[in-house]
Formats: structure tokens, sequence, C-alpha cells
């Protein structure tokens, strides 16, 4: 069992910038892929990046291309998501998730493991 836990939410303007961490449990979790996902109040949660499993190659939806950027230190099993320019859209909260393979993958029931979550807000 992969314990996977997010931290780095909270509430920001729009415009600002924050960083999301996602701290995986074991180092197997080193040889998968990772990845965001988001939920906002009333909507299916929803892909936002994906990386594999050493970093090579990343995958991000249409709606945060350009804004977020997802990384991950493979040594420490941490996974990160900078978002910049962030809109009252991007109000969700975001969870990350270990996959079964290790390519990036935006497909939602190729992950594994999940965490609880953590709520970003932003304000207009």
């Amino acid at each position: 069992q992969v314990q996977v836990v997010e931290s780095g939410g909270g509430l920001v303007q729009a415009g600002d910038s924050l960083r999301l961490s996602c701290s995986a449990s074991k180092r197997t979790a080193s040889n998968n892929g990772m990845g965001w996902f988001r939920q906002a109040p009333g909507k299916e949660r929803e892909f936002v990046a994906a990386i594999s499993w050493n970093g090579g190659t990343t995958d991000y939806s249409d709606s945060v291309k350009g804004r977020f950027t997802i990384s991950r230190d493979r040594v420490k099993n941490i996974m990160y998501l900078q978002m910049t320019n962030v809109k009252p859209e991007d109000t969700a909260v975001y969870y990350c998730a270990v996959s079964r393979l290790a390519a990036a993958t935006n497909t939602m029931n190729i992950y594994q493991y999940w965490g609880q979550g953590t709520q970003v807000t932003v304000s207009s």
C-alpha cells in the first residue's frame, strides 16, 4: 500500500502563484507515473497534469497548459505542481495520485493510489 499525502493548498488571489506538494510513502512509487487531478464543487473530478516515472514526459490539460508545471524528485518521493497566474476557475480540491504505469497518463482509472486532497481557493 502506498500512502499519498498532498500539501500546499490555500486561499490565493487571481494572478498569484502556489505550489502543491505530494509525498508518496514507498520508494516503489518512484517507478510509477504520477498525476494531479482536481474536483470543483458540483463537478466531476478532472485531469490536471501527469508526469512519467523519471520525469521525462509530462502531460497537461488544456485549461492549465502554460500556467502549471508538474515535476518530481524521485530521491525524496515528492511530486510538485507549480501553479502560476491562477484563476478563480482553478478553485477545487486537488488530488495527487500514483499510476499503475510508468508513463504519464491522463486516464483516471489507471491511477491506483490517491491522496485525500488539498483545497485551493482562488479569489477574484
